[in-house]
């Protein structure tokens, strides 16, 4: 019986190792493809060896028009509505988290709600309002409307992760005379590292990856994020620059793993605050 039951353990073990790997299979052949069609000279829909190791369609991407500008405009929009978005979610995520009223409760249930509605759903009465308060065709309207889009549920994370600090750190800080505002900057914050940091990781590349939004609201070419502009390499009649098109994705992809890799260590950091509130 014992050796019936182990033999049954090892087949499902597995039978689970075999379903994880074709998941894995099917999350890296596009990444496969990706990688080695950006250094095929003839490269196509098929996943294949390239012929020949190139370097031109690096050569034919890496300038200003086609990818520096759209680069440096999808930095400036992501970047600036990353840190207005994670500011203003710790603004509000904060008396969430450290104060109880009956309106909590209906204010995160309309917030969990508002992350369900479809950008495609509201961008007509968005762009008829950008109309009329001339924020169309500008960075900042576009900032503002990426922030006010992510925000929604960036305050839900953050005040998950602002519930894991004890309030107690927060009373001592009172006690020397700090405001809820020095608190929540010099103690809450920096104490919940990991979650700002999830925070930021998650809105921007929501954002980063975001084709819609700027597609609606900004209208001079020289604004377009690489996001709106990587549409250029599919040309008409079906004619795809696919070997480009790889090597465009690949130095697109590069400002996100770099992101991550700068918060590596706090996303793999815990709240350490257990001998903190000892004592």
């Amino acid at each position: 019986m014992p050796r019936t039951l182990a033999a049954r353990r090892t087949r499902h073990r597995l039978a689970a190792d075999a379903g994880l790997l074709v998941v894995a299979a099917a999350f890296a052949l596009p990444l496969l493809w990706v990688v080695l069609s950006a250094l095929d000279r003839h490269a196509d829909l098929r996943v294949k060896a390239p012929d020949g190791l190139t370097l031109d369609n690096f050569d034919a991407v890496l300038n200003a028009d086609v990818t520096f500008t759209p680069l440096l405009n999808s930095l400036i929009l992501c970047g600036g509505a990353t840190l207005l978005t994670v500011g203003c979610a710790a603004l509000a995520a904060y008396p969430l988290s450290r104060f109880r009223s009956r309106l909590n409760r209906p204010f995160l249930l309309t917030i969990l709600f508002a992350t369900s509605l479809p950008i495609t759903a509201i961008m007509v009465p968005v762009y008829a309002l950008f109309v009329q308060v001339n924020l169309i065709d500008t960075r900042q309207g576009t900032i503002l409307f990426f922030a006010a889009s992510q925000l929604p549920f960036a305050i839900w994370l953050m005040k998950n992760f602002m519930d894991g600090v004890p309030k107690e750190l927060e009373e001592a800080a009172w006690t020397d005379g700090a405001s809820s505002l020095q608190s929540l900057v010099r103690i809450v914050l920096p104490l919940m590292g990991p979650g700002v940091a999830v925070v930021t990781v998650f809105s921007f590349v929501v954002m980063w990856g975001n084709f819609f939004v700027p597609f609606m609201l900004l209208l001079s070419p020289d604004q377009m994020p690489a996001a709106v502009s990587i549409n250029e390499f599919f040309g008409n009649r079906g004619m795809v620059a696919y070997g480009q098109l790889a090597a465009f994705s690949v130095v697109y992809s590069t400002p996100v793993i770099l992101l991550y890799v700068l918060v590596a260590r706090r996303l793999g950091g815990g709240f350490a605050l257990g001998g903190a509130v000892k004592g």
